[in-house]
């Protein structure tokens, strides 16, 4: 094993030693451990690096650890069996313990763009290459590795580049990382403007990271994004994606909705929603809200949250909209429905890439709106047992919650939820019968009290 002063790249860090940082070891997963010390005791180098070792400097419980190492991805998985190596664009080591996944990456090296890449789409020009460029500067692929400064500076924001080490317990700083989170500043290393050409996606994290962890953008890092935020056009659908249940997903919903929209940044994953919000009442926007305050409440809790729940109230104004258009067509309601329910699915998906179990269950959770409003005993008895009845119900009450006059459809199904077989007997007459008075009232073109 090398010793830590012989380590190339070293001398550009401020090492600070186990009495200047709080990293403890017995906050680290044990499978990161594992990986750590084999590697170590292989004649490796090894580092917990990135959002763990924030995290744990911020007494927060990480999530997930990642290691960087001077290993490459053919000698790392020939340390461990479990190991996969996974990305084109960034080759990643993948050692799978359980449920648990360590993510391991060699160190990346500097490289400038040699050749021009004219179609990122055009795996043909760059298979055979460990670096490729777009025209606009946007990384195509990044396979060259360096040793350890270089990998620092290849990182995103210095808060991300922190490196703890088992091997005297030192904390490894190259850019004032340390200094930034003391200060809880967002900061990009280098230039903001080249790295953003780099990645656009730096764009959002840089909003993720400020929702997740109440940290302001520092003004350098900041100021080229509304300059620059066209640059995520280039950004493949499929990977907005998955950035878009990053932003969401991570308990900060509804501050990261709104940051989104502050930095001009919400058009570019939810510009068919944000259209909608403008032209549709209030109910809609409110609906939004409280899914996202009920989804970041959910993760508070440690409960579930699915991106179908979610994304059937973020393009629920979407088809309520295109829905109230429909109605003039002369259609069948299930004509209706399924015309609206496809393009406010198809509208977003020209954004992001959402996979098809999650768009059928979103339009499943819509249907079953309808569906919740007709009080036959067959059709209680069928929707009460299809599998997305839950996610329909807590929808339905989002809805009634945001203002949708629904007749007192989301109580009574609560009553029903938590009554007996004679009770529920009973539901069902004093229901169809204020129904029959609701539809007189409402002389609806649509037959049930759910408002579609």
């Amino acid at each position: 094993m090398n010793s830590e002063l012989d380590i190339p790249g070293i001398e550009n860090a401020e090492i600070f030693t186990r009495d200047k940082h709080t990293i403890s070891r017995k906050n680290i997963s044990r499978n990161a451990l594992k990986v750590l010390y084999r590697l170590l005791n292989a004649g490796f180098q090894a580092y917990i690096v990135g959002g763990g070792v924030r995290d744990l400097l911020l007494k927060k419980k990480p999530k997930d650890f990642d290691v960087a190492t001077n290993a490459t991805p053919k000698e790392i998985k020939g340390l461990f069996s479990n190991a996969r190596t996974i990305g084109r664009r960034f080759r990643i080591v993948h050692i799978r313990f359980g449920r648990e996944i360590i993510e391991v990456t060699t160190f990346r090296g500097e490289h400038s763009p040699t050749g021009e890449i004219l179609n990122k789409d055009a795996d043909r020009e760059i298979r055979d290459l460990d670096s490729a460029h777009s025209e606009k500067g946007m990384i195509l692929r990044d396979n060259v590795y360096g040793n350890i400064d270089e990998d620092a500076r290849r990182r995103d924001f210095t808060i991300n580049a922190l490196y703890y080490t088992t091997e005297g317990f030192h904390l490894l700083d190259f850019n004032q990382g340390l200094e930034d989170l003391q200060s809880k500043q967002i900061r990009m290393i280098g230039d903001p403007a080249e790295r953003y050409k780099e990645d656009p996606v730096r764009m959002l994290r840089a909003i993720r990271f400020s929702a997740k962890l109440g940290f302001t953008i520092e003004q350098k890092t900041k100021k080229p994004i509304d300059d620059l935020s066209y640059l995520l056009d280039s950004v493949s659908s499929a990977r907005l994606f998955d950035e878009t249940l990053k932003l969401m997903i991570g308990g900060y919903a509804v501050r990261t909705f709104a940051m989104l929209q502050d930095y001009q940044l919400g058009t570019y994953l939810f510009s068919p929603t944000l259209e909608a919000l403008s032209e549709t009442d209030n109910s809609s926007a409110k609906l939004v809200e409280l899914a996202l305050q009920n989804t970041d409440q959910r993760l508070a809790e440690d409960k579930s949250v699915t991106p179908s729940f979610l994304f059937a109230a973020l393009l629920w104004p979407v088809f309520k909209l295109h829905l109230a258009e429909s109605k003039n067509l002369g259609l069948s309601p299930q004509q209706a429905f399924e015309k609206s329910a496809q393009f406010a699915i198809n509208e977003q998906l020209g954004y992001t890439a959402i996979p098809r179990r999650f768009t059928l269950a979103t339009k499943e959770i819509w249907e079953l709106q309808n569906k919740l409003g007709i009080h036959s005993k067959r059709n209680i008895e069928k929707v009460f047992n299809n599998v997305r009845f839950r996610a329909a119900y807590d929808f339905l009450l989002l809805r009634e919650a945001s203002g949708e006059e629904l007749n007192g459809l989301g109580q009574w199904w609560t009553k029903f939820q938590e009554s007996n077989e004679e009770e529920r007997e009973q539901l069902l007459v004093s229901r169809n019968k204020n129904q029959r008075r609701y539809t007189k009232k409402r002389k609806s073109a649509y037959h049930n009290d759910t408002g579609l």
